[in-house]
């Protein structure tokens, strides 16, 4: 079954990517350029940009850092951009552990 885009989960780790790219590319800096002032392997760097992995809170700090953009902006941007996407699920975790079952 084909599942609709539009019901696809939001990913805060390609929301987060999209944006540093977007913010990277505004400053006309390259991967290369960011990544050695982050002190970040270019790779990984661009698989943060591309979504597919995790940056640490440290990691994404340097990352800033190396942008010249207040980590808390980024932050902004992000949930913002999340609230944007309209028809999008966000996976919430429950408040409280789940009674067992009997």
């Amino acid at each position: 079954m084909i599942q609709d885009v539009q019901q696809r989960p939001v990913l805060m780790r390609e929301i987060l990517g999209e944006s540093l790219r977007e913010l990277r590319t505004t400053s006309s800096l390259t991967l290369r350029e960011v990544s050695g002032r982050a002190q970040v392997s270019l790779g990984y760097l661009s698989e943060i940009e591309r979504g597919q992995k995790e940056a640490s809170s440290e990691l994404l700090n340097a990352i800033c850092g190396a942008l010249d953009v207040p980590l808390a902006d980024v932050l902004r941007l992000v949930s913002d951009r999340i609230d944007s996407r309209t028809g999008a699920q966000i996976t919430q975790l429950p408040l409280r552990p789940r009674a067992a079952a009997a």
